[in-house]
């Protein structure tokens, strides 16, 4: 579990706005009291089915207190779903904590359709965006009220640093009240949790915290890229050591060893199949059968070239880089991290959201090589 470092200021005035006055972060986090017009969230800790948050108090003080109020599906709220497997820590929660500011640096165009939904809401909306990332969706619509959230702290301070309404949290474990926003977004995140019943539990989470007749974009990484090229630069991870999987019996392949691993250059040209090598072995008469499973391949690290010149080798770089969970490329001049990708085939994220209670999906559509849904709270 990722924590944060420091302290992420939460201004409230903004809230008192809503003309349904139900809004004010005494309501937004459950259970978490604020003072002097301000709280300031230091953790989300998804590894315990309480969902603590911790506020430190005008003095200083550190207080803990239970969202209580947080009302669990029983379907999907086990320990096992909620706790954060070491997969999702390693190749998703540090890997953006490290590469953050060059990460943010290059995350401001807005996805047209991304920006037509939010434009399409009604003025004094709240909206909630989990996994908000550098926060370039925050307050892109000027009549509506935005709160992000997400894993990453490294991220989070630089929402804030923009003066925007945020808190470090976990997609599963949302720390608002049921019901509370009028519209959620997700984008481009789902793809980073590594079961179905994880990704399972996000949607219903999204679905949770808006009020009925609330809508819910959500947006995820498929597996038709329409760049082919793009998807031989990515490391498919081979059906291997299945224990390593918090939660075998999924349908797609799962994580081997990490040690076994070949990365794919991000330099590589060719988009055959044959170019992928997968834990090191070469092609064999089983040919056909290993390209028809690469074609059917959902599990990826997806790779992220962070400069010399942008990372820090005496802070979180080179600890990445005594462990192993980052190389050097000296030829591009950059520290590679790894990240963790579940990329979606056709109807699969429908199919996730059709088994949701209290939601219903109203459109369902594939943008720049996404699968992108709507779902309405009934």
């Amino acid at each position: 579990m990722v924590h944060a470092h420091s302290a992420l200021k939460l201004t409230s005035s903004r809230f008192f706005y809503n003309p349904r006055g139900v809004l004010g972060l005494l309501t937004a986090i459950g259970g978490c009291v604020c003072h002097s017009g301000f709280c300031s969230m230091t953790q989300i800790n998804s590894e315990v089915g309480s969902s603590l948050c911790s506020i430190l108090a005008p003095n200083g003080e550190p207080c803990i207190t239970d969202s209580s109020s947080v009302v669990e599906n029983p379907t999907t709220s086990s320990v096992s779903v909620r706790s954060t497997p070491e997969i999702e820590k390693k190749f998703v929660h540090h890997v953006y904590d490290a590469i953050a500011p060059h990460f943010s640096s290059t995350r401001f165009a807005k996805w047209p359709k991304v920006a037509s939904f939010l434009s399409s809401l009604p003025s004094g909306s709240l909206v909630l965006d989990a996994g908000c990332g550098n926060g370039k969706y925050l307050g892109l619509n000027q009549d509506c009220f935005f709160i992000g959230c997400d894993i990453s702290p490294s991220l989070i301070k630089i929402c804030s640093d923009r003066g925007h309404e945020v808190m470090v949290a976990d997609a599963v474990n949302l720390p608002y009240r049921t019901g509370f926003g009028d519209a959620a977004i997700s984008i481009a995140v789902l793809h980073h949790l590594s079961t179905e019943n994880r990704r399972r539990k996000a949607i219903e989470e999204l679905v949770r915290v808006v009020k009925k007749g609330g809508l819910v974009l959500i947006t995820v990484w498929a597996v038709e890229q329409e760049d082919k090229l793009l998807v031989t630069k990515w490391t498919p991870l081979a059906e291997k050591n299945l224990e390593e999987w918090p939660e075998p019996g999924n349908h797609c392949a799962r994580v081997p060893s990490f040690s076994s691993l070949e990365s794919i250059p991000e330099s590589e040209e060719s988009s055959s199949v044959e170019h992928v090598k997968v834990c090191n072995e070469s092609k064999s008469s089983s040919d056909l059968n290993e390209e028809k499973k690469l074609k059917n391949q959902q599990e990826y690290f997806v790779p992220w070239h962070l400069p010399y010149h942008r990372a820090e080798i005496s802070g979180s770089s080179a600890d990445a880089l005594a462990t192993g969970l980052a190389t050097k490329d000296d030829k591009k001049g950059a520290v590679v991290y790894n990240r963790y990708y579940h990329v979606f085939s056709q109807g699969e994220l429908e199919s996730l959201a059709n088994g949701i209670n209290n939601a219903r999906v109203v459109d369902q559509f594939f943008d720049k090589s996404n699968w992108c849904i709507i779902l309405e709270k009934t």
